[in-house]
């Protein structure tokens, strides 16, 4: 269809939105208003995110609400707090300019008794997330006795999130002479009961087959060792410098670790995740839809809901172990018609997760490379260049700085001008890249997970040395922490460490011979928790030796410190004790204890 005339919607309607900009409507919107239209209907709409959704049942819904009734006789049940908002948002867009609604959001970390006082002035609507709409039932502020539209948007996602109790009880409250209309990405065993118990013969509709992903996402992967994933999303943010997406990861510490890791590589990158206060979830997405943040690392449940334009980027660290999950994470990109790209980082292990996908959303996955250090070094030299090329010039403001400049430079041909303004760029990521090694996956074996250690570079006898240190397990190390150990006082980059072994008393480590003796020199007089650290250099054949006699040496001190893990095991400022001057200082800028 054209255009919004031929829907059943009033002339004001399609007027206001149209000078919104909406011209044509998205298949989800053309076939689920009329049908939303009649008023008496259940309705089931399955739809992948990005598709219209909101606007498919908010219109309809606008144009049957009474405007004179004061009454709250609608509900629209959504899983976040910023889904809940962009609903909101969308509805008071469209009947601004021909009609005075109450549209209230309710959902919690937000006041509580602002919201109350909202409710009692009048809402005609009502868009809350189940847990606040449920506190605000128990308070009796909410009266839905009236209701006679009840929306559930994202209905999966509701109940991947554990809301089908509150669901349930919501929906009891309300009369059974109303209609539902359910909208999901995906129709799980869950959501088909929610349709049973509450609608009466709904009909369905559906966009593509059932469970099948966007057409406009392109779906790839990559398989790397499990320690290189790390390295792997650098290289790829690296080649794609106008990336702007969403990192994917299993738990809350791994989003943490990622993006502090992201954070201090340079990258414009910040994590949401349960444990942030609402403040900083706010602050996190505001920064993200401004785009003044490039990268989101996020947990599942932490993402639910988001709605930002023009991602270019779904990025997974691990495979979910729901597949419905996948159907949401990938949908943040590639909305509104756009394309998109859902890139899947994995192990060897992981590749029947890949096929199962393949099989649920019935599309083909792409088997990627991770780029190579030459790929990325041009790209993005060719990035640069572009962007000089577009840049706008102001001449008025710039001319009387030129006369200047260009007298600088007189020596100087076009072509010296040109190569030395792209080294500037250019020279910095050559370094880096100038050894980098194939992270794509070979038949050997995965070694254990270890992502800090992401520059296991040099993990063979002939170009590393590999390290006895006398800390491991028992002071409260991790991995990472002593790799950033190692990086602090050693003063090399990570880059420079292969593999690391933890062990209980003790580990030992994979150092680039290039800088075995800076580094012996960086730990001289350092201690950890008032036990002197201790480095000794080892011979590749003397390895299992050497670890034997130091587990009977050091097996008898398996006493356990008093505050366990919480020395380095921590996120990055806590392990410090504060800022890297304040837990440094002294001899070159730094302390000798640890």
């Amino acid at each position: 269809m054209e255009s919004f005339d031929g829907l059943g919607l009033s002339g004001q309607l399609v007027e206001a939105i149209r000078q919104l900009g909406f011209e044509k409507p998205t298949p989800i919107q053309e076939k689920a208003i009329p049908v939303l239209l009649k008023g008496k209907v259940d309705l089931v709409g399955l739809a992948q995110t990005g598709t219209g959704k909101t606007a498919a049942f908010g219109l309809p819904l606008l144009q049957l609400v009474d405007e004179s009734n004061r009454a709250t006789q609608a509900l629209i049940i959504a899983p976040t707090r910023e889904l809940s908002v962009q609903i909101t948002t969308d509805l008071e867009r469209f009947s601004s300019p021909i009609m005075k609604l109450n549209i209230v959001t309710v959902y919690g970390g937000a006041s509580i008794s602002d919201q109350i006082k909202k409710i009692r002035r009048g809402a005609q609507i009502i868009v809350a997330t189940p847990g606040r709409l449920m506190d605000l039932l128990s308070r009796k502020v909410v009266d839905l006795s009236a209701i006679q539209y009840v929306v559930l948007d994202e209905a999966d996602e509701m109940l991947n999130m554990g809301f089908k109790e509150d669901i349930d009880e919501i929906l009891s409250t309300t009369p059974k002479e109303k209609n539902v209309w359910l909208f999901s990405a995906t129709m799980p065993r869950e959501v088909r009961e929610i349709s049973k118990n509450y609608m009466h013969n709904p009909e369905e509709i559906t966009m593509g087959e059932r469970n099948q992903g966007n057409e406009n996402i392109d779906h790839q992967f990559i398989v790397v060792d499990e320690r290189d994933k790390y390295m792997a999303l650098k290289r790829f943010v690296d080649y794609t410098p106008d990336i702007y997406g969403v990192i994917f990861c299993r738990t809350k510490i791994d989003t943490q670790k990622i993006a502090e890791h992201l954070i201090k590589d340079g990258y414009s990158a910040d994590p949401l995740h349960g444990d942030l206060t609402q403040q900083q979830r706010d602050r996190v997405m505001r920064s993200f839809k401004n785009k003044s943040l490039q990268l989101l690392v996020a947990t599942d449940v932490a993402a639910r809901g988001i709605d930002v334009s023009n991602l270019t980027h779904v990025i997974h660290m691990n495979m979910p172990d729901e597949m419905e999950y996948y159907t949401h994470r990938s949908g943040r990109t590639a909305r509104a018609g756009k394309k998109g790209i859902s890139l899947a980082i994995i192990s060897k292990r992981e590749m029947g997760r890949i096929q199962q996908v393949e099989r649920s959303i019935k599309r083909k996955f792409t088997r990627m490379n991770v780029p190579t250090g030459d790929e990325v070094c041009q790209n993005k030299l060719l990035a640069l260049v572009h962007k000089v090329k577009q840049v706008e010039v102001n001449e008025d403001e710039i001319d009387s700085f030129l006369p200047e400049v260009y007298h600088e430079l007189k020596d100087l041909t076009k072509e010296d001008i040109i190569k030395r303004f792209a080294s500037i760029e250019f020279n910095r990521f050559l370094e880096y890249y100038r050894d980098a090694r194939d992270l794509n996956k070979s038949d050997r074996s995965d070694r254990s997970s270890n992502f800090e250690g992401e520059g296991d570079r040099y993990s063979t006898s002939e170009n590393a040395d590999r390290v006895f240190i006398n800390v491991g397990k028992m002071d409260g190390l991790e991995k990472g922490s002593l790799l950033d150990l190692v990086c602090d006082f050693g003063e090399v980059k990570k880059d420079a460490v292969g593999k690391i072994d933890l062990k209980g008393a003790y580990s030992f480590f994979e150092i680039d011979k290039k800088f075995t003796e800076q580094l012996l020199k960086g730990f001289e007089g350092i201690e950890l928790r008032g036990r002197k650290v201790r480095l000794e250099m080892t011979q590749p054949h003397k390895d299992k030796y050497s670890e034997k006699k130091k587990e009977r040496f050091y097996g008898s001190k398996s006493k356990s410190s008093a505050d366990g893990g919480n020395s380095r095991g921590g996120s990055r400022s806590e392990s410090r004790g504060g800022s890297r001057g304040e837990s440094r200082g002294g001899d070159r800028g730094r302390s000798k204890r640890y």
